[in-house]
Formats: structure tokens, C-alpha cells, sequence
């Protein structure tokens, strides 16, 4: 690319300037496209970006014009006359042009500008040594003309070799003759055809002579009549006598005028550009792609989490959290009896594993075609609304990004669940605490039964034990005995009531590095591609917008 922008920028005043810049973003717009549009239709935008790179780099001095016309239009007799020499063969000698015929003005360079076109040496001519004492504004330095084979030649070669040449050249002169000026077989294949390139496209009605001075015009004015309907209505058209010299002087000042301007290479060169992007463009568009939208983002996590069974998950580890406090922190007379029953974690299962995937494999059922399907649409969902306007290819492109083959992304999704550390084992300080305060309860509730019961057996025997007092005329040994007691069940309580909201806070916690791992999982395997396509997309449609214009 840097080759094809610095010998445009030489060719055209060396400055950077729209066609350098058209080009570029041409090349852009097929790079970031190659994979997304067929290859056919991007091979004519590749091979014009790196036939313009060179043809640019070759010459910048030279402006390439092809003469195009008819059997009997007098073409090679133009050629011989623009060139004031006798080099193409007419008339008998040469009734069709089997080969392209090459004459360059100076200055150097021209000789590798033609082997670049495929032009023989045996068919190239300098006219750098010759005297021309033509006036200024009809000199024709720069100008590399070419006498191209007649396009309605009956060999297939010949048709070839028009065919390929037309490509290189920066003005096309099509020659038409009196008599068939209306053929619909030049109009057809080629004129009408490359009505995009009218600002590089000038007629020459030769053998003007054979027309009577007061119809000239009027057949001027027909030709032109018959370009504007086939698209073409800003077309100069000459009216000149190869034999007799008529408007061939006209002829050359309209050359010169263009080989001094530059203004025919830059001016095919962006009409090639031009082709090549609307080609393409009919095919991959040129919208706004409404991208990835928070909303839309937010919708997929939540999706996925739902998929994912966090929800349950979270349930989970709020109902073990809690009942693992209870069985820690509850009265001990309470957890005793229920220890003869079913344990409070039956119910869920985990045993002596209190593990995260130990809580998943319980709470979350086998991952099934439900969860896919819903998973599988909350990603086409998201890709469909960020494509939303963009042309089959890059839709395409961005819905098989998002949804990659061979990827599943329950298994993903299950994956993160299980690798994300939430300390569901770990039991909470306070827990600790309020167990030893409820074993202390009931060590001196036990203690204050054993001294109302032994200060009992006192009464009928001669033993004296000491007199701890008493409360409102209650034994303190009692008063003791059922404060603890009371003060344990009291105690179990508030416990049952911190374990609900320590419960909620770990399930909130783990709900929200859940959320967190099933976010990652999203922008690695469903954000992250779309954006890919999408940043390729925007690539493309800068370069493809910057190629039209």
C-alpha cells in the first residue's frame, strides 16, 4: 500500500491528494473483507490496487492513450497521423490490427511502461530522438499512444488483447467512421459498458471529409446524441480526416491539454476506483453497524445466568449457609435431639462436602437441549441486533463469530461456575463465638441442676452445703440454671435470624463472582469475536466509503 500511495502522490503533484487516498481506502475495505465476500468479487478491486501501484511507480510522466475502433474507421491512419510516422500498416497492407502498436513521446521511462503493458519491443517506437516542430500547445511529450486490434475482429485473440490493453489506458479514444458510427457492436461491448469513465473517454468521427461540409454537424450532433443516451453526454467528440489533416490539429491540443493537466491518469485511475468499490459495495453495503449495545450486553449476561442456573445455584448457597449457622449457633439440647433425626443438610444431599461444585452438582440439573437452545438464541439475539443493517456477508460473518463451531458454551458457562471461589465451606467468625457462648449455657445450666439437686439430697441427710442466696426468694442456683437456659434458646434464636441475613450476604457475594465468571465467559466467547467482526466491518466501510467518493 505504501508503494501505490507515494507513486500516486509523485504522478499527481506530489501532494496526497483523493486518488491516493480513494486507493488506500480501496485496499483497506478489501483487506478487512477478505474472508466475509467471495473471492471473485474482491479479485478486481486486488488486481487494480496493485496494477495502479505499478503503473504508478513505472511512470509518472506519462499519460497512456488508446485508440479503439473499427475495421475500416481509420484508425491505424490516426495513429500515422498523430504520430507523423508511418508505423501502423492500413489498408490492404494491414486490413485488421493483429497487435497493439506502441509510439511514446519522451521523456524516459516509457520503455518499462510498456513492457509493463505486454507490448513487444518490436512494436514500440521512441519518438525522444526526432525533431517535432510542433506548436507548444500541440506538442505531445509524456503521451504513450497505442493503436489497439480491431474490436470487431473475427479472431479471438485480437479480442483478447483490446480487452487487456483497455485496462492500462488512462484516455481512451474510440474512432468511429461516417458510416458506422451507430454500430451497436462497439457501443454495445464497450461504450455503453464503461459509461463511468466518460472523464477519461473522448470520440474521434474520422473521415470527416466524406461527409458534406453542410451535414457534418448534424452528424457531430447525432454521435453525440447517441453517447448521451448510452450515459455519456459530457464526451468531447472531434470530428478530423487522418488523410487530409483535418482536426487533427484539434486532436492534439485536446492530448496535450490532458497530458499537461495529469488529469487522465488520475481521472482513470479514480474511475477504476470508483467500479471496483460499487462492485463490491452492492455486495458487503456501506451501513452503520449499530455495534454492541450496554443493554444489549446486560441482556446476554442475564441470559446466560439463567442458562447458566445461577439463580439456583445462589439459592443454594444461601439455604446451606443458613443451616449450617443453625446447626453451628442453635441451642445444643435442640441440635442434639435433631442429630437422632434426619441431619438439617440431608436434604440437599452434600454430605461432608460443602464445596461450590458440590453445591452446582446438586443444585443445577444436567445441562440439557433447553439450556442450549436458550443460551444458542440469547447469543443469536445479541449478534442479530449488532449486525442489525449490515449485508448478508458481514451478518453472516458476525452471527458465525458469535456462535463458533465446536464451541459449547454450557460446558463453558459450567466450567466458570466451577473454577470461581466463593468460600462456601468456610464458616464465619461469629459462628465460633456464639457456639462457645451456648456451650458455656449449658455447662452452668447443667451446673445449676446438679446444685439444686445436690442441695436436695441435702435436706435428708446431715450434710451442710453453702448457701448461695437467692432472688426475689428464688434459689440462685435456679435463678442461674434458667437464665442460662433461657438465655440459650434466646440466644438460638438471633442466631437463626443473623444466619438468614449472613445467608443472603454470602449468596449475594457469590451471586455477584458468579456473575462476574459467566461476564468473562460472555466477552471471551461471544463479545469478544463480534467485536472482531465488527471492528473488521468498520475497517471496511471507512475504506469503502473512502473509495467512492
Amino acid at each position: 500500500m505504501t508503494s501505490t500511495v507515494e507513486a500516486s502522490e509523485v504522478v499527481f503533484g506530489g501532494v496526497r491528494n483523493d486518488v491516493a487516498a480513494r486507493l488506500e481506502g480501496l485496499t483497506r475495505a478489501v483487506t478487512a473483507s477478505r474472508g466475509r465476500i467471495d473471492d471473485e468479487i474482491l479479485a478486481p478491486a486486488e488486481m487494480l490496487s496493485g496494477r495502479a501501484a505499478e503503473r504508478l511507480t513505472l511512470s509518472g510522466e506519462h499519460t497512456i492513450v488508446a485508440l479503439a475502433g473499427a475495421t475500416g474507421s481509420g484508425k491505424s491512419s490516426l495513429f500515422n497521423s498523430l504520430t507523423d510516422l508511418e508505423l501502423a500498416g492500413v489498408g490492404v497492407r494491414r486490413p485488421t490490427t493483429s497487435w497493439a502498436l506502441a509510439c511514446a513521446w519522451g521523456p524516459d521511462g516509457a520503455q518499462g511502461l510498456l513492457e509493463w503493458m505486454g507490448i513487444p519491443a518490436r512494436h514500440q517506437v521512441s519518438r525522444m530522438s526526432m525533431l517535432d516542430h510542433s506548436a507548444e500547445d500541440t506538442k505531445l511529450d509524456g503521451l504513450v499512444l497505442l493503436d489497439l486490434p480491431d474490436h470487431d475482429s473475427t479472431e479471438v485473440s485480437h479480442h483478447l488483447e483490446m480487452d487487456r490493453l483497455v485496462k492500462y489506458a488512462d484516455l481512451l479514444v474510440w474512432v468511429l467512421d461516417p458510416q458506422k458510427y451507430a454500430d451497436a457492436a462497439i457501443h454495445d461491448r464497450y461504450i455503453r459498458p464503461m459509461a463511468a469513465y466518460s472523464d477519461v473517454t473522448l470520440v474521434v468521427l474520422n473521415q470527416i471529409d466524406r461527409i458534406p461540409f453542410e451535414e457534418r454537424e448534424r452528424a457531430m450532433a447525432d454521435v453525440r446524441r447517441i453517447l448521451a443516451d448510452e450515459g455519456l453526454p459530457d464526451v468531447a467528440v472531434l470530428g478530423v480526416s487522418a488523410t487530409r489533416g483535418d482536426g487533427i490539429e484539434d486532436l492534439k491540443r485536446e492530448l496535450a491539454a490532458r497530458i499537461r493537466a495529469k488529469t487522465s491518469a488520475k481521472g482513470r485511475l479514480a474511475s477504476d476506483i470508483s467500479a471496483a468499490a460499487e462492485v463490491i459495495a452492492q455486495v458487503g453495503g456501506s451501513a452503520a453497524a449499530p455495534g454492541i449495545s450496554p443493554a444489549d450486553r446486560q441482556a446476554l449476561d442475564d441470559a446466560l445466568v439463567d442458562c447458566a442456573g445461577v439463580p439456583q445455584l445462589v439459592d443454594a448457597i444461601a439455604a446451606s449457609t443458613r443451616r449450617r449457622a443453625v446447626l453451628r449457633t442453635g441451642w445444643p439440647v435442640a441440635r442434639w435431639i435433631g442429630r437422632l433425626g434426619k441431619k438439617p443438610l440431608d436434604e440437599l444431599e452434600l454430605g461432608d462436602d460443602l464445596s461450590l461444585s458440590s453445591l452446582a452438582r446438586v443444585a443445577l440439573p444436567e445441562a440439557g437441549n433447553v439450556q442450549r437452545a436458550n443460551a444458542e438464541l440469547a447469543i443469536r439475539d445479541l449478534a442479530d441486533k449488532a449486525a442489525v443493517g449490515l449485508e448478508r456477508p458481514w451478518r453472516d460473518a458476525v452471527r458465525d463469530a458469535s456462535s463458533p463451531q465446536g464451541e459449547d458454551i454450557i460446558g463453558e458457562l459450567d466450567a466458570a461456575i466451577h473454577a470461581t471461589s466463593v468460600d462456601v465451606a468456610k464458616p464465619s467468625a461469629w459462628w465460633v463465638v456464639v457456639q462457645a457462648v451456648q456451650m458455656l449455657g449449658i455447662v452452668v445450666a447443667g451446673a445449676g441442676l446438679l446444685w439444686l439437686a445436690a442441695q436436695g439430697i441435702t435436706q435428708f441427710s446431715t450434710a451442710d452445703m453453702p448457701d448461695l442466696g437467692e432472688v426475689a426468694g428464688v434459689p440462685m442456683a435456679a435463678v442461674v440454671t434458667v437464665g442460662a437456659l433461657v438465655g440459650g434458646i434466646v440466644l438460638a434464636g438471633l442466631s437463626r435470624i443473623a444466619s438468614r441475613i449472613g445467608g443472603r450476604r454470602k449468596a449475594a457475594r457469590a451471586d455477584r463472582e458468579l456473575r462476574s465468571a459467566i461476564d468473562r465467559v460472555a466477552a471471551d466467547k461471544v463479545i469478544a469475536p463480534v467485536q472482531v467482526e465488527l471492528d473488521s466491518y468498520g475497517a471496511y466501510r471507512s475504506g469503502i466509503l473512502t473509495a467512492l467518493g
